[in-house]
């Protein structure tokens, strides 16, 4: 099942992905050997480290203010993108698995490149890491997964790990650009996270057009079952989104704000999504991929603006507004992008991340250039926006801008990086599927149903089992079980 003859183009990955994988993953071991080592929180000396401070209990460990954050925003990393990609009808393993295999790499590459930019210790030059290193390091996945949404079904999996490759680190730049030498705050990444990710995806997509696709057109569709596991990776996305707006903002009010806006701005998406997409009809049927997608969008424009006074009823309007455009880029600008564009984005990642990204930048903007002392506190003003040491003379009007700014940043660095990394991965190297087989899982995986082999007789398999007999999901406030 690794070439295709009839289609005129080896997808034989025999070779190059297992290269790959291990000498990408042995480099890991060396440079985390050279570099990465416990931070004070996480080595064995915080004993002493107690002591010295003053410290009574463990309790004021990083650890226990950050782990339920970081738990839930692994969770969204590993089963809400990969499963929100399963709408595809015969492409559920490469949704599933190579969003494992990206997001599995990208994460080490991640704590390298952030923490060169970001912690690296100018005495030792060892880069410290704990456990906020690895929510930011899923931040970083995040973009690139967000990516992958655009090529979903038109790349080889080592295409992916080279675009995984490159993206985290043009990530890793940009956000340092945005955060630290413009001093823009963006606690949930719509403009570091999704805007950049968006971006980078749509330009690749752009790079790497294929104006036979139609010839795959018979795959590009969803079934009943597919549509419905692409729900359950919506519903963990949409229910664990709080915490990824909130999971690295200063603890105390900021983090409990996070949590609030992003919940209500979330529920409110939920309601427009339903509305334009029964509207969009004219039987007033709803569509299953406006439910899936525009419903997280809230979520998405309110990452910049989560810790600011927005105020709950702000959030509910940015919720309200993103699911009206949301539901509205899929039923007129994707097939825009596709038919005047050239941009074949498979998953809409323009109208779920790029477009809400940009809107939550301006939101951000604007709530930063609005800030007062009344609203805020003279201290709270301080706090929510770091106007410390270098900042510490900055206005409100004034952070409005680098915040506009730092949005522009993450556009550029998406366009153009997306650009030079689509002229790479056209490279005719990569082993990426012909035109007509795009979209199907048969490429590049064993497929129970077509492997060949004859299975022993068994009365019970030719019973039919459903889907959702096979995946029972028990959710609980910290933990999943899928079995």
């Amino acid at each position: 099942s690794g070439s295709q003859p009839h289609s005129g183009q080896n997808t034989n990955i025999r070779l190059t992905l297992p290269v790959v994988c291990f000498v990408w993953q042995i480099a890991m071991i060396i440079l985390f050997g050279v570099f990465i080592r416990y931070d004070e929180e996480s080595d064995a000396h915080w004993v002493e480290t107690k002591a010295h401070d003053n410290i009574t209990s463990d309790i004021e460990n990083d650890f226990y203010f950050r782990y339920p954050s970081f738990q839930d925003v692994h969770v969204m990393i590993f089963v809400g993108f990969g499963f929100l990609m399963t709408f595809l009808k015969r492409y559920s393993f490469g949704a599933v698995g190579f969003n494992f295999l990206i997001a599995s790499f990208g994460l080490q590459w991640a704590l390298l490149m952030q923490g060169w930019f970001h912690s690296l210790d100018p005495q030792t030059g060892k880069i410290f890491i704990g456990i906020e290193s690895l929510i930011n390091a899923d931040f970083c996945v995040a973009g690139c997964l967000i990516a992958y949404g655009a090529v979903l079904g038109k790349v080889s999996p080592v295409q992916l790990l080279v675009m995984t490759l490159f993206g985290v680190t043009l990530f890793a730049v940009e956000e340092y650009i945005i955060l630290n030498l413009l001093h823009a705050r963006d606690a949930g990444g719509s403009m570091v996270i999704h805007t950049f990710g968006g971006y980078y995806g749509l330009s690749i997509s752009r790079v790497l057009y294929r104006p036979n696709l139609h010839q795959s057109k018979r795959m590009q569709g969803s079934v009943y079952h597919s549509d419905t596991f692409a729900m359950i990776g919506t519903l963990f996305l949409w229910m664990f989104w709080p915490s990824f707006n909130s999971a690295i903002t200063d603890h105390g009010d900021g983090q409990h704000r996070a949590v609030i806006n992003t919940y209500l701005g979330l529920a409110s998406t939920v309601l427009t999504t339903v509305a334009i997409s029964s509207l969009s009809q004219k039987t007033g049927k709803l569509d299953m991929v406006h439910i899936q997608n525009s419903t997280l969008a809230g979520g998405v424009a309110l990452g910049t603006a989560a810790e600011f006074m927005i105020s709950p009823y702000g959030a509910l309007i940015v919720g309200f507004f993103c699911g009206i455009i949301s539901t509205m880029g899929y039923i007129f600008i994707s097939p825009f992008l596709e038919k005047t564009l050239k941009i074949q984005d498979t998953c809409g990642i323009h109208n779920l991340h790029a477009m809400p990204g940009v809107i939550g930048g301006i939101v951000g903007a604007i709530t930063a250039a609005a800030a007062s002392e009344s609203v805020y506190g003279k201290q709270g003003l301080i706090n929510t926006f770091d106007f410390t040491g270098d900042f510490k003379d900055r206005t409100v009007l004034t952070q409005g801008g680098y915040q506009a700014a730092g949005m522009c940043v993450s556009i550029v660095f998406g366009v153009v990086g997306g650009a030079i990394v689509g002229s790479i991965l056209k490279l005719p190297i990569w082993g990426d599927p012909a035109d007509q087989n795009c979209f199907d899982d048969e490429v590049y995986w064993e497929h129970p149903s077509h492997s060949g082999v004859q299975q022993p007789h068994d009365p019970q398999a030719a019973r039919p089992v459903s889907p959702y007999s096979m995946l029972c999901l028990t959710i609980s406030q910290k933990s999943f079980v899928i079995c």
